[in-house]
Parts: C-alpha cells; structure tokens; sequence
C-alpha cells in the first residue's frame, strides 16, 4: 500500500493536525506492508523541516490575465527514495508537473487575485511544505487630475487638489505624486489593503499663491512592485489642468471700483453679482461703484449661468487709507 496522500502545510514545516476516527497507517513488526485501521483519536505532528522544498523563484509577480510559472525542488535528500513519498504542488489554480524531485507549475492564463501555491513532500513520518507569494497586480485604467474647488482661485485661498485613480490592483502597492509643473509636492499612499482591483480618490490640500497664475497642475499613479514586478515601476499620468488665481484687489477710500466678468457660452449665459454692501450699479457683466467706502471692501461674487453649467468668479476687494487729496 502507498503512502497517505497529506494535505499541503500552512508553514515550511509540518503541519499541526488533529482529527477524530482518523485512518491510521501503521507497520506491523516483521512486515514490510503498511495496514490501515480506523481509530478514534487525537493526533499531533510536529516536525521542524531542515530539508524543506525550495520555489523559484520565491516571489512572483504576474499581471491579471498573463500566464505564470513557478518551478520546486521539493528536497535534497529528506524526499528520497521517491516510492515512499508523495510530491507536488497544490494551488487553486494551474497543474503541476512532477519530474522526481522537481515540480514544475504552470498557469496559461492568471484569473484569480488571490491565491498561494504550496509545494510540499509527504514521508511515511512527517510533512513539509514552502508557499509561494504570489502578487497579481492590474495597472490603473485612467489617472484623472482635479481642483477642488475649480472656479478659478484667489491668492491665499485652500484648494484640494485631486486625483481619482480607477481600478487599480493592488492598491497597497500605489503611489500617488502631486505636482505643481515638474516640481513634485506630496506623496500619498491607500492604506486599503484588498488585493482585487479598486478605485480610490487621493487628496492633497494647497494654498495658492499669486505665482501659481498659470501655472499646470498634475499627478501620476506609480504601481511599485518590487524587484519581480516591472521594472521601471508601471506609471500612469493625469492630464494637466491649468491654474486661475486671482491677486486681491486693493483700492483707495473714495476710488471708483469697476469689476468685469464675461464668459462665454450657448444658451447664452446670465450674470448675477452678491456684493458685501448694497451699493454699486449691475448691469450683466459689469458691476461700477462710483465712490467706495470701507464698507465695500470684501468679497464680490460673480455667478454666470445658463442651463447647462454654472460658474463662479470672486473679487476679493480692500479698502484702505484716507479719502483721496485734490
């Protein structure tokens, strides 16, 4: 009789395991045949494996879809002879090809995100058995860039720059770059640790400055895969979105202030103004005050509108000093 077909281990070594009316395998004194009798019992195997199997390689790293191959020399000498041993490799997926020691296992086509192949041996006496890391990753279908809010900006003013990555595996594995132009501003990593495809929003908070009038504004998803992924590491960018950030307009005590927003659109857009007094003369686009006061300073709201979209533009407006001197 052969020996017992085991179960793969869970750790390089043998596997603890327990269980009632187990099939026992015993040699009788004298007699070079195994008998089996079934026995209610508790059992438990300990063994620490010196000689255990050897995967290469010991990491592997496979795009959703590509097929995949891993070869094992199950042992140097604790295997042998082969005829009182059982050798393979079990997965949930691919077959195995055994060749005496070596087991070779293949996959033609990887469709399962998460799995752990286990190569292992099984003596007449004990267990071992090595599992194979497998990370199965998918590059981002798009990268997309935001600004948040993305009426155009006044200096001073908190934006949240955004970047929306979609289906992307495993993004653990993800690093997500801000930049202002070529200059990077922040990393930001997913602590979400699903190993299946997801999508995730990543956000980074800036103050604008008069400089960045103009200026572009982008990110990149870079999948780092370690040394068995590819190499360069897979980066996706977004496309670049252009800034719009207005400097504060500063006016003397009793100056006239004209204020002008003008868009364009079909349906032809309409203009509305919130002003922080309630004096001033509107008429669409333009807004005039003949003579300020302290009172006017602040915010003026510009909103233009049709029936597709609406946007909004605000004038940040300071009073200072004495009336002016004839």
């Amino acid at each position: 009789m052969s020996p017992p077909s085991a179960a793969a281990c869970g750790s390089a070594g043998c596997c603890p395991t327990s269980d009632t009316g187990t099939t026992i395998y015993h040699k009788a004194a004298g007699s070079p045949r195994l008998t089996q009798s079934r026995k209610t019992v508790l059992i438990f195997f300990y063994y620490s494996c010196s000689d255990k199997p050897v995967i290469t390689p010991s990491r592997l790293v496979v795009k959703f879809g590509d097929p995949a191959s891993a070869t094992c020399v199950a042992c140097q000498q604790a295997c042998l002879p082969l005829d009182d041993s059982v050798i393979s490799m079990e997965a949930s997926l691919g077959t195995p090809d055994i060749n005496g020691t070596k087991v070779t296992w293949t996959v033609d086509r990887m469709t399962e995100w998460e799995l752990t192949p286990k190569c292992y041996y099984t003596t007449l006496v004990h267990q071992c058995c090595t599992s194979l890391s497998v990370t199965v990753y998918k590059p981002p279908e798009t990268v997309s860039f935001s600004l948040n809010p993305s009426e155009p900006l006044t200096e001073g003013s908190k934006v949240t720059l955004q970047c929306d990555v979609l289906n992307v595996a495993p993004v653990a594995n993800l690093t997500v770059t801000f930049y202002r132009g070529q200059t990077p501003l922040d990393e930001v990593k997913s602590n979400d640790i699903t190993e299946k495809p997801v999508s995730e929003t990543f956000s980074l908070s800036y103050n604008t400055r008069k400089e960045d009038d103009g200026v572009q504004f982008w990110c990149e998803a870079k999948l780092e895969l370690g040394a068995e992924g590819p190499q360069p590491p897979l980066v996706v960018k977004s496309e670049e979105v252009n800034a719009t950030v207005y400097s504060p307009i500063s006016i003397t005590r009793g100056e006239p202030l004209h204020l002008t927003c003008l868009a364009e659109g079909n349906p032809k857009p309409q203009y509305s103004w919130t002003l922080p007094s309630n004096k001033g003369h509107r008429s669409g686009t333009d807004l005039k005050i003949d003579s300020d006061d302290v009172q006017d300073g602040g915010q003026y709201v510009c909103t233009v509108s049709n029936n597709v979209n609406s946007v909004i533009v605000t004038f940040n407006v300071t009073v200072q000093g004495e009336f002016p001197q004839d």
